[in-house]
This record gives C-alpha cells, sequence and structure tokens, in this order.
C-alpha cells in the first residue's frame, strides 16, 4: 500500500473524475510515472490556466487517454514539478496532504505543502 506525506495510508484523491497515473483514484506512482503524478490538488481556474500555458492543457477532454478534461473545484492528481513551478509563480492550487503519495517530499518539502495544505472531505 503507498503512504501520504504523513507516512499513513494513501487515500483516494478523486473518482469522480477518476485521477492517478493508473486512473484508480489514488496519487500511486511507479517506474513508468516520468511524471510523478503524486500531488492531490483541486483545480482552481488560475492553475488550469498557468498549465495550459506551460504546454498542458488539463481544460481540454482527451478520450483517447481517459482524461475528462478538468474544471476549478476538480481534484486531480498532478505532476510534483508542475505543482512546485505553480507555486513559485504564485498560482499552486490547494493540495490534499493525506492524498498526497508520500514520493512527493523527494521534490516538494512539506512545510510547502502544508502552507497550500486542505482538508480531503471525499
Amino acid at each position: 500500500m503507498s503512504k501520504n506525506v504523513f507516512g499513513e495510508d494513501l487515500i483516494s484523491c478523486s473518482t469522480s473524475p477518476m485521477t492517478g497515473f493508473y486512473r484508480n483514484g489514488c496519487c500511486e506512482t511507479g517506474p513508468e510515472d516520468s511524471g510523478t503524478h503524486t500531488v492531490c490538488a483541486m483545480m482552481t481556474e488560475e492553475f488550469l490556466l498557468f498549465s495550459r500555458s506551460r504546454g498542458n492543457d488539463l481544460i481540454t477532454p482527451r478520450p483517447e487517454y481517459q482524461f475528462p478534461g478538468l474544471s476549478a473545484g476538480d481534484k486531480w492528481c498532478l505532476c510534483a514539478l508542475r505543482w512546485l513551478e505553480a507555486y513559485r509563480s504564485n498560482c499552486a492550487p490547494p493540495v490534499f496532504l493525506e492524498a498526497t503519495n508520500e514520493k512527493t517530499l523527494k521534490l516538494i518539502p512539506l512545510e510547502i505543502l502544508i502552507s497550500k495544505a486542505l482538508k480531503n472531505t471525499e
């Protein structure tokens, strides 16, 4: 079982829309996940526009990749480095720590994640 940033069992990020590199609702990762999709975040309009401006359009549906397209308020497993880039640009979306994979801590300090934390209500 994967662990979250507190070393506890990783909880689901979202099943509607179904998220995760493995599309199982959790921000699990493995060797084939070169993007490290480990940060469970609630999308904001600001972040979605930021991501699109960086070449990663998370708004437009891409059914061929089982991707529904995201809207503000959706929860999604983000690439850790993209989230950090957004944080440094003052537009990182809030995160759900209980659903954020501990592997994130190799790229983002816990203190930064805590500064943007929300409680997971799913």
